[in-house]
């Protein structure tokens, strides 16, 4: 038991040693600030006011055209067409040289030349016009491309070997002219 007692102060002390290891030294060296004095700052805290410096934006003309909503925007299809048409009238007015646009039934007559159904087929008692692999049925729309742009058409009727197309208020018949294997 004596042996004990003797290394038990000896052990604390090994203890306050080691645990005086990670204290601070009382004499630690001086902390220097990381904030540069004032003086140096001056020039940046001065640049830095000029650009965050709010300024007055220019205001825009009249008119400039908006990219976003631009002028007839919201017109309807007819209505964008006959915009289309008083611009063409005006144009030709100015400038007498030009042709004049076709019209609606002149520019039916040459899309109509240009579709070739390929017959016709009945599916549940009604007709339907074939394009190669595409069914149309009376009543429906579909896009045409000619001279590069896209004209609505409806198919109006289907009549034994004829078929009827509208644009717009114009219908034309043409019969149905299926291509004759050689």
């Amino acid at each position: 038991m004596r042996r004990a007692l003797r290394t038990l102060p000896v052990a604390a002390a090994a203890l306050v040693a080691f645990m005086g290891g990670f204290a601070p030294h009382a004499r630690a060296r001086a902390v220097e600030s990381d904030i540069v004095p004032a003086d140096k700052r001056r020039a940046s805290v001065e640049r830095a006011e000029l650009l965050a410096k709010r300024t007055k934006p220019m205001t825009l003309p009249a008119t400039l055209p908006l990219p976003f909503a631009p002028a007839n925007f919201d017109l309807t299809d007819a209505e964008e067409a006959a915009a289309a048409a008083a611009a063409a009238r005006l144009a030709n007015a100015q400038n007498p040289n030009l042709p004049a646009p076709p019209s609606d039934h002149q520019l039916l007559e040459e899309i109509v030349a240009k579709v070739r159904p390929s017959g016709t087929v009945y599916l549940g008692g009604r007709p339907l016009l074939m394009f190669g692999k595409r069914f149309v049925k009376t009543g429906a729309h579909f896009t045409v491309t000619y001279k590069g742009n896209d004209y609505d058409l409806e198919l109006t009727g289907i009549d034994g070997t004829n078929f009827t197309l509208r644009y717009k208020n114009d219908e034309i018949t043409r019969p149905i002219q299926t291509a004759k294997s050689p």
